[in-house]
């Protein structure tokens, strides 16, 4: 008998790709402390930190959910080295789109498997973006029409909405941009017999 799926996530994006993807699953977000988490993770790549971030998420939540199989996930931004997390407030985010502006990001996309407290599988995709040359001016237009859904990613951007206008190129697939690697997970549930294959 499959186990039973729980995502470890309240982003509506995630549910919404996992659901698509035709997946049965509950909801029950991390009851964990992100910005503390990353304070011990200082000098430390943003592939690695995506992934403890989303290792301490399907922990959690599998420590609470005995037998099931957890899905954690976690993306970070990196640009010259530095790592990025979701900006605090809208001043934030107008001076994380004048940093990205003219320039190519990384978006470090990690996901993991728990069972019972336990990591049984982690991976990470990462996606190049190119943004193009934005006007400041634009910047301020753009984000009092995203309003506060620009704090609830790391670029301060969604690529699925009105954000895909940042943007000259892009290089990586479309879920790992959105925040889930999608495929890779999907094959390791089916090597897992948690999902028809």
């Amino acid at each position: 008998m499959a186990p039973r799926l729980v995502l470890a996530s309240a982003s509506p994006y995630r549910k919404a790709l996992l659901a698509n993807a035709g997946l049965s699953f509950d909801v029950e977000p991390a009851l964990v402390d992100e910005r503390a988490i990353e304070q011990t993770l200082q000098g430390l790549d943003a592939e690695d930190t995506a992934l403890i971030l989303a290792e301490a998420k399907a922990q959690d939540v599998s420590s609470r959910n005995p037998g099931a199989l957890v899905i954690g996930s976690d993306q970070t931004l990196s640009l010259d080295g530095d790592v990025f997390h979701k900006p605090e407030d809208m001043e934030q985010a107008r001076r994380r789109l004048l940093d990205l502006s003219g320039r190519t990001h990384e978006l470090n996309s990690a996901v993991v498997l728990a069972r019972d407290g336990e990591t049984i599988w982690r991976h990470v995709s990462i996606a190049r973006m190119t943004m193009r040359q934005l006007d400041p001016g634009f910047i301020g237009r753009h984000l009092s029409h995203v309003g506060d859904r620009a704090l609830s990613s790391v670029g301060a951007y969604q690529f699925e909405g009105q954000g895909i206008q940042l943007f000259d190129r892009f290089e990586g697939d479309y879920f790992t941009i959105i925040g889930l690697p999608l495929m890779p997970l999907l094959s390791q549930l089916r090597d897992l017999g948690a999902i028809d294959g």
